[in-house]
């Protein structure tokens, strides 16, 4: 019985039969495309997508370290500048699974069925792993996508987004981003500091 048992894990392992398959790009480790067309329940927006192989709320944390957000509206709109152009970040994520079926098993189970009674392998006649995306969209002030083909700033946009992906993954300790002169981020502090600006100059003339 013992040895049954072994064979038959051994054909498991080699006899699986895959029935969904998350995506893996074809040379490249990016895609550009409808984010509704990756998942039914993201919105139907071109979108930058990779894959993230970290552990949940990292992303999260890198947005919030790099732009300097101290967690208000983190991955909803953040602005950043290409070419002195204001333009957002918005990021999703999105869980697409391998899964396979175990057809030995069944087999097996039903052999044991028939003789035993008993069935052992019942709880694995299917498997699942589970692989995360980042989904990022980036609008202009016009409120055009910048990803799409006839804008202007889509080159440039894909270039910012796979450096925002590779500095990403490149780090492991995000408060080192607060320490890194950034060019490119447009931060909540800037903002407030260029409305009291205004404010200051809109009292002096009314004077």
């Amino acid at each position: 019985m013992k040895k049954f048992i072994v064979i038959i894990f051994v054909l498991a392992i080699s006899s699986c039969i895959p029935y969904k398959v998350a995506p893996k790009f074809k040379n490249q480790d990016y895609k550009v495309m409808l984010a509704k067309k990756f998942q039914k329940q993201m919105p139907r927006e071109t979108s930058f997508i990779f894959n993230d192989p970290k552990d949940a709320n990292e992303f999260y944390n890198y947005i919030n370290k790099k732009y300097r957000l101290n967690n208000v509206d983190v991955g909803v709109n953040v602005p950043f500048q290409i070419e002195d152009q204001i333009l957002y970040l918005t990021y999703y994520e999105a869980e697409r699974t391998d899964e396979t079926f175990n057809l030995p098993l069944v087999v097996a189970d039903d052999i044991l069925d028939n003789k035993t009674g008993i069935k052992i392998f019942e709880n694995n006649y299917t498997s699942r792993t589970g692989h995360w995306y980042i989904i990022l969209t980036v609008y202009d002030e016009d409120i055009k996508n910048c990803l799409k083909n006839n804008h202007p700033l889509k080159e440039k946009t894909i270039q910012y987004l796979r450096k925002l992906k590779a500095e990403y993954l490149a780090t492991s300790n995000y408060e080192e981003l607060l320490f890194t002169k950034n060019p490119n981020t447009f931060t909540l502090g800037f903002l407030i500091q260029l409305n009291l600006e205004v404010l200051q100059t809109s009292i002096y003339y009314n004077l």
